[in-house]
C-alpha cells in the first residue's frame, strides 16, 4: 500500500514552540520530522514492504524522494528541507494526485499524511475559499481544478500538529474533515492530545502507526496443521450499505483452509484486494534457530537467515500449491472467503497470495454456494472422472434460463444507434424484409416508450420519411407505401400507447392478397 507523506514547509511551520512540555526551542517544522521520523521507524519494523514518498509543499509542491522501502534516505531528505512562503493545501492535493497517478493504478489502495500546523492559507487559494468553491458547484464539472475526490483509491489522514485549545486549530478542523468528507475513501484529522510537544507529537504519530500500518498478525489453520502468520497489507474490515441492510464484516483471527481447488476452476474470480502471506515465527523458534547462527553479522542477511532456519507451514503449502497447480479455499470471517496460491512476480522468486473475495455464499457464482462444496471421498462417483478428464464445474443453476429475447439497453450512444441501423437496414429491402421490418420498428418503439424517449418516435418517422424518398426508381411500390404507413403510424394519437402494435399496411401488392 503506497503511502504519501506530505510535509507542509511554509514560514508558519517556523514559529517556535513554548510552554512546558517543550523546554527547548523547537520549530513546529522540528516536531513534524521527530514525528515522521517516528512513524518511518515503525514502519521498518512492522510494515518493511512499504513503499512511501515524500512531498513537501507550501505554494506549490514538491517531491523530493519518490516512492522507496529506503526510509533511511526520507530521513535524509527531511534534514534538508528548505523554508518557503505561504501554505497551500490545494497544492499538497494536487502534489498527492501527480504523484500517486504518475506510479500507480486507480485500483492500487494508497494512503496520504497531509501533516501541516492547522493553518489554511490565504486569499484566493486559502482552505476557506477552495472549500466555498466547491460548495458553489457542489462538486460539479464546472470547478474542474479541486483536486478531490481522489480519481483513485487513497484514505487521506490529515495531521495538524498545534496545541488543540488554540483559536486557529479549532477552526481549521471542520474544514480538514471536510476534505476528507469530499474524498469519501475514509481518513481523519489528528491532532495532539496535550500540550505541543516532542512526547504529545512523538504519541500522535504512534497512535497514527498502529491504525494505519499494524499488520495482521493471525493463525493459518488447515486441519492439524497451524502456523502464525502476517499478511501485507493488512485486510481492512468489510462494509457496504446495500438497499435493505448494512454489511459489515471484520477478519477473522483464523485463517480456515477448507479445501483445495485447481486453479482452473477457480479461474479469475473478482477480488476485493490481494495480500501476501508471511510466517509469523515466534520469538522461541527464533531464539533456537540463531544458536546454531554466527553472531559477528548483524545485518539484514543474518537476519533473513535466523527466519529461514525456522520451519513454518506456509513454505510447505506454498511449494505445495505450486507443484500441483492448485488454490486453497479459505475462511476469512463469517461467510467471507478467500483464494490461496502461489504468486510469482518474476521467474526466480514466487509468494504465498491471499485475494479476498466478496462476502457471501457465492463469491464465484460458477462453483455454487460454498456451503455445498464438498470432498471428492463424499461422492461415489469421482466428480473428476477416473482419468481426472472432466471437471463438475461450472455447476448449472437449479433454475432454468429464459432464452427469451434480451431487453433493449442504451448504456451508450452506440446502442441506440445500432438499433436505429437495424431499423433502417430492414427498410431498405422492403418488403423482402417486412416482417423483420415491422418486428424490430416495435421493439424500437415499446423500448423509447418505456424509457419515456418521445422524441425519439418523431425521430424515426423522419428518417423513414427520408428513406422512402431516397428509394431507387426500381423499388417496389410496396416498399414507399409501407414506409410511409409507418411514419404515419409513429405520429399518430394511438403511437404513446404501449399496447398497441404498429401492424403492415395489407396493399394490392401484399403477398397475401
Amino acid at each position: 500500500m503506497p503511502t504519501v507523506i506530505a510535509l507542509d514547509v511554509s514560514l508558519s511551520m517556523s514559529r517556535p514552540v513554548t510552554g512546558t512540555e517543550c523546554p527547548e526551542e523547537y520549530q513546529r517544522r522540528n516536531l513534524a520530522i521527530h514525528g515522521i521520523n517516528t512513524l518511518l521507524d515503525f514502519m521498518a519494523s512492522s510494515c518493511r514492504l512499504e513503499l512511501t514518498s515524500l512531498v513537501v509543499f507550501s505554494y506549490l509542491w514538491e517531491q523530493l524522494v519518490s516512492f522507496t522501502r529506503d526510509f533511511e534516505s526520507i530521513k535524509t531528505a527531511l534534514n534538508k528541507v528548505e523554508e518557503y512562503n505561504i501554505t497551500s493545501i490545494e497544492a499538497a492535493l494536487t502534489g498527492i494526485s501527480s504523484v500517486i497517478n504518475e506510479q500507480w493504478s486507480a485500483i492500487t489502495p494508497c494512503q496520504a499524511i497531509l501533516i501541516t500546523d492547522g493553518s489554511t492559507g490565504a486569499g484566493q487559494r486559502s482552505l476557506q475559499t477552495m472549500l466555498h468553491n466547491w460548495n458553489k458547484y457542489e462538486g460539479s464539472s464546472s470547478d474542474d481544478k479541486f483536486p478531490l475526490p481522489f480519481p483513485f483509491s487513497c484514505k487521506l489522514n490529515v495531521v495538524i500538529l498545534g496545541n488543540p485549545n488554540d483559536a486557529e486549530v479549532k477552526s481549521a478542523i471542520p474544514m480538514f474533515e471536510k476534505l476528507i468528507e469530499i474524498n469519501g475513501q475514509g481518513g481523519e484529522v489528528m491532532v495532539p492530545e496535550n500540550a505541543l510537544g516532542l512526547k504529545s507529537v512523538q504519541t500522535l504519530f504512534e497512535q497514527l502507526a498502529e491504525r494505519c500500518y499494524s499488520p495482521y498478525q493471525g493463525t493459518l489453520q488447515c486441519g492439524h496443521f497451524k502456523c502464525p502468520v502476517h499478511l501485507y497489507p493488512a485486510i481492512d474490515p468489510y462494509r457496504k450499505n446495500h438497499d435493505f441492510e448494512t454489511i459489515d464484516i471484520e477478519i477473522a483471527d483464523t485463517l480456515e483452509i477448507l479445501g483445495f481447488l485447481d486453479i482452473a476452476d477457480a479461474a479469475s474470480p473478482q477480488t476485493l484486494s490481494r495480500h501476501l502471506v508471511f510466517p509469523n515465527s515466534s520469538k522461541e523458534n527464533k531464539d533456537e534457530a540463531s544458536k546454531d547462527v554466527k553472531t559477528e553479522e548483524e545485518d539484514e542477511s543474518a537476519v533473513s537467515h535466523d527466519e529461514g532456519k525456522v520451519p513454518a507451514f506456509t513454505v510447505l503449502l506454498h511449494g505445495s500449491l505450486k507443484v500441483e497447480g492448485m488454490v486453497a479455499l479459505t475462511k476469512i470471517g463469517p461467510d467471507w472467503y478467500g483464494l490461496l496460491y502461489s504468486w510469482a512476480d518474476s521467474k526466480k522468486k514466487s509468494n504465498l497470495m491471499l485475494s479476498i473475495l466478496e462476502p457471501g455464499q457465492e463469491p464465484i457464482n460458477w462453483l455454487g454456494p460454498m456451503n455445498n462444496l464438498a470432498p471428492i471421498s463424499d461422492f461415489p462417483d469421482p466428480p473428476y472422472g477416473e482419468d481426472d478428464n472432466k471437471t463438475p464445474f461450472p455447476v448449472r443453476p437449479l433454475d432454468k434460463r429464459s432464452y427469451a429475447q434480451s431487453c433493449v439497453v442504451w448504456i451508450k450512444p452506440s446502442g441506440l444507434q445500432s438499433d436505429l441501423q437495424k431499423v433502417l437496414r430492414h427498410a431498405r429491402k422492403l418488403p423482402d424484409k417486412q416482417q423483420q421490418f415491422y418486428k424490430e420498428l416495435n421493439r424500437l418503439r415499446r423500448a423509447a416508450l418505456g424509457f419515456g424517449f418521445h422524441e425519439l418516435l418523431e425521430g424515426m418517422a423522419t428518417m423513414l420519411e427520408r428513406e422512402c424518398t431516397m428509394l431507387p426508381g426500381t423499388a417496389h411500390p410496396d416498399a414507399a407505401l409501407q414506409l410511409t404507413h409507418a411514419a404515419n403510424a409513429l405520429r399518430s394519437e394511438t403511437a404513446t400507447d404501449i399496447a398497441q402494435m404498429v401492424m403492415p399496411l395489407r396493399t394490392n401488392f401484399s403477398q397475401d392478397d
